[in-house]
């Protein structure tokens, strides 16, 4: 059989299976007799040529040769044009000389270019400088003036511009590209929208500040936490000429969600209170929620209060004629965020009244709205109440997963752990899908009262949801349970079964280290200090880093060295603390002053030193303690220049130590600090100036107590000593008061009363009275001064 007209043959055959004719014949009950097969054969042959024929009339037709050779030609050229161009490319880097003409221009073409540009007064890249002098004395007449052409604070890339030198216009961008880059310069920098660098920096955008593009605009800038630059694009846009009668609500509103995003509930109010001001953006439904939202996650509950109060009244702030809007009145998502504000200030009782609200407005609440009421009264230690609104949620059918973890945790805090199981299980029979946090607050409450075991199951049942949090926290929160509830043998077990299921973080080790040292573990601690140390090491000497091993932080170093400390290990304490500034963290002076303050006195008072000179530098405040301690360090090893010029520094620091204080410190170091010493150390305050501070007068008065009365008082009258001085300071205290003169500290009343002449007398009568009203506070030891002596050496000292 012949082709079809007009087509080629074909040359692929096509592949005929002529037994599965044979089967397909048989099947319908046709004998398979040769002409049979024959014509099938046939006629696939054909429907295989006519679908050939289709496919090659789809294809472009083969190209001529005279095609053929202008495809060659356009290749050719192109290759040509590519090594001409690096080949310019390559001198421009080298020699950075600009070529003028062509290659294939004669010499004298380019000499006429070059006569004519001399006109022109431009010859490539270089400015004719004939008039920069004049140019130059202009702007040094009037220097303010100018100051913004030699302004260079704000460096505009190469990407602002044309490749083209001659031409300086902003490069065309598209709109999300020019919105992606004006956030971009924005989140670097903080700027009010009255600083010229910010309108230029606007301006350069080339955005024409449509309400569209100024929604994605604050998007960008919410997404990066950039509040202030937002409320400066919106200030800057809608004061201009071109945007001030064309102020979207929208806009506003959005700007009311960075707020909210940020955490600044106040700013949030005052624009919504602008907002309310002016008619054409008055706030919408969408904007109360915002605020709303936004208040309730502060805990401001009055504020929220009287949101709902202008939102029932419809009226704007200023106006005389008052106006009502029907369609804005409270709905459920305003009462439910008053609800989440009762939930961090704990008022409980603001739950009943927002019911009542629902009732009056005739919304029904939803299962939020149970479940913060729960939240409320389970903050507030109301538990009956958790239950009662957990049995109306059941009625209502809102019950959520959410709601159970509520519940769990109000049966724990009652010691009801059966309960808190039962509860679970009922969710799972009502076929509630369980939240990760409900089972993990389930498995913590069981490690809490010493049922580890039964919490690997919740953890089980947990594992199965895919919960977003990696396993490894939630095994740090369970020993943290534990720990809580006093069961360290627990912690140490869940930790142990950890390290069988997965890889232990930083977290975990962190709380394990916690348990060691509150349990006088030490060798437990060291060994699993050392082993991430050493893991640590590891990972960052090799190449090819594991992400998955635990590396030490700062809390890593600080429960070590608290942890050396108790088990007064404290040559291992310096060990920890070179390892942690090498690993590049810092003490926190607020809660390991302490620490160091006992390394000093067992000998370690270079590492307070160490962390003294570090404070220092940070332009930080060292504590009280590291000054006492280091005055004390001077003081036993006499050397007394270092101790009145460390006295006399503390004079300066924004603290100050008392003439109690003082006291208390010679009593606490008797045994550091002889008594001679004490006596020398005196004896150079005399010819040593130091500073007319609170802090070193009241150290001088009370070293000059201590000497004349602790050395021949017994330990026993330390408190009658103690107790005497204060009752003669409020003696003093209240006689200044009585004649007017101002009320000082210790040191300053002192010294005024001691300068007065005028007043000698009656504070000797005051002084007497006073001796005579405690003299049944005196002591009958032998050898101990009575309550009027020490006043009368106060008096002569």
């Amino acid at each position: 059989m012949e082709a079809l007209p007009g087509v080629p043959r074909s040359v692929s055959r096509p592949e005929i299976n002529l037994e599965k004719i044979k089967e397909k014949l048989v099947k319908q009950g046709v004998q398979p007799t040769p002409r049979i097969l024959h014509n099938l054969r046939m006629k696939e042959i054909q429907k295989f040529n006519r679908r050939q024929a289709k496919e090659a009339e789809k294809l472009p037709p083969p190209p001529s040769a005279a095609q053929q050779q202008e495809i060659k030609e356009e290749s050719d050229f192109q290759l040509i044009k590519s090594e001409y161009k690096r080949f310019r490319n390559s001198i421009r880097n080298r020699e950075r000389v600009r070529l003028v003409g062509e290659p294939w221009e004669r010499l004298e073409k380019l000499r006429l270019k070059e006569l004519a540009s001399e006109s022109m007064g431009h010859d490539g890249p270089g400015l004719n400088t004939k008039h920069l002098k004049d140019l130059g004395d202009i702007i040094e007449r009037d220097t303010e003036k100018f100051s913004w052409i030699l302004d260079n604070d704000i460096e505009l890339s190469e990407e602002w511009h044309e490749e083209d030198d001659k031409k300086w216009a902003p490069k065309q961008r598209s709109e999300t590209e020019a919105i992606k880059l004006l956030i971009d310069r924005l989140s670097g920098t903080e700027m009010s929208s009255k600083d010229w660098k910010f309108t230029r920096i606007m301006r350069f955008s080339g955005l024409q500040f449509t309400e569209k593009q100024m929604l994605r605009i604050l998007e960008g800038l919410r997404n990066k936490g950039q509040w202030k630059n937002a409320l400066s694009v919106v200030e800057w846009v809608y004061s201009s000429k071109e945007h001030r009668h064309s102020r979207s609500r929208f806009v506003y509103t959005k700007l009311l969600s960075v707020f909210g995003r940020c955490r600044k509930p106040r700013e949030a109010l005052q624009l919504f209170n602008m907002m309310r001001r002016d008619p054409h953006i008055y706030p919408d439904m969408a904007a109360y929620h915002s605020l709303a939202v936004t208040l309730g996650q502060a805990g401001l509950v009055k504020e929220l209060i009287s949101i709902v109060n202008s939102l029932k009244e419809g009226s704007m702030i200023g106006n005389t004629k008052r106006r009502r809007n029907p369609v804005l009145e409270p709905d459920i998502v305003i009462f439910n965020a008053v609800l989440n504000a009762c939930v961090s200030t704990c008022q409980w009782k603001g739950v009943s009244w927002v019911f009542q609200q629902l009732r009056k407005n005739s919304l029904r609440p939803n299962g939020a709205t149970f479940g913060l009421a729960m939240e409320v009264m389970l903050k507030s230690g109301k538990y009956d109440l958790v239950h009662e609104y957990f049995e109306k949620m059941k009625r209502t059918g809102e019950v959520k997963a959410l709601t159970y973890k509520v519940l769990v945790r109000a049966f724990w805090e009652e010691a009801k752990v059966d309960e808190a199981v039962e509860a679970v299980r009922d969710m799972e029979r009502r076929g509630i899908v369980g939240a990760a946090s409900v089972y993990y607050e389930l498995a913590r409450c069981l490690c809490f009262h010493g049922r580890w075991q039964e919490a690997i199951l919740e953890i089980n049942r947990l594992e199965s949801i895919h919960p977003r949090k990696p396993l490894a926290v939630t095994f740090t929160g369970l020993v943290m349970s534990a720990l809580d509830g006093g069961h360290f043998r627990d912690c140490i077990a869940l930790y142990d079964y950890s390290k069988k299921r997965i890889a232990p973080n930083t977290g975990l080790i962190n709380a394990m280290l916690k348990v060691y040292g509150k349990n006088d573990m030490f060798l437990e601690a060291k060994a699993l200090f050392e082993e991430t140390i050493r893991g640590d090491s590891s990972s960052q000497t090799t190449e090819e880093t594991d992400d998955s091993s635990p590396k030490a932080d700062a809390y890593t170093f600080r429960s070590m060295l608290e942890t050396s400390a108790t088990a007064l290990q404290w040559e291992y304490f310096e060990y920890v603390y070179k390892e942690m500034i090498l690993a590049g963290y810092g003490i926190d002076p607020r809660k390991q002053c302490s620490l160091l303050v006992k390394a000093s006195i067992v000998g370690k008072l270079h590492l307070l030193e160490h962390t003294f000179e570090a404070m220092l530098e940070d332009g930080q405040i060292p504590p009280a303690p590291f000054f006492t301690e280091m005055a004390c360090q001077a003081i036993s090893k006499l050397n007394y220049e270092r101790a009145m010029n460390i006295i006399s520094t503390m004079g300066f620091a924004p603290f100050q130590v008392s003439f109690r204080e003082w006291l208390d410190f010679f009593e606490r170091n008797r045994d550091r600090i002889p008594e001679t010493c004490l006596i020398e150390l005196r004896s150079k305050l005399i010819d040593h100036h130091i500073a007319s501070e609170a802090t070193p007068l009241n150290f001088s008065k009370a070293l000059d107590f201590f000497l004349d009365s602790y050395g021949n008082a017994t330990p026993n009258s330390a408190s009658l000593v103690a107790s005497t001085l204060e009752v003669s300071y409020s003696a003093k205290t209240n006689f200044g008061s009585r004649t007017g003169a101002p009320d000082y500290d210790s040191v300053t009343e002192v010294s005024e009363f001691d300068a007065g002449d005028q007043h000698e007398e009656l504070f000797d009568s005051e002084s007497t009275a006073l001796a005579t009203k405690i003299e049944g506070f005196e002591s009958d030891e032998p050898g101990a001064l009575s309550a009027y002596e020490i006043l009368e050496i106060w008096n002569t000292s």
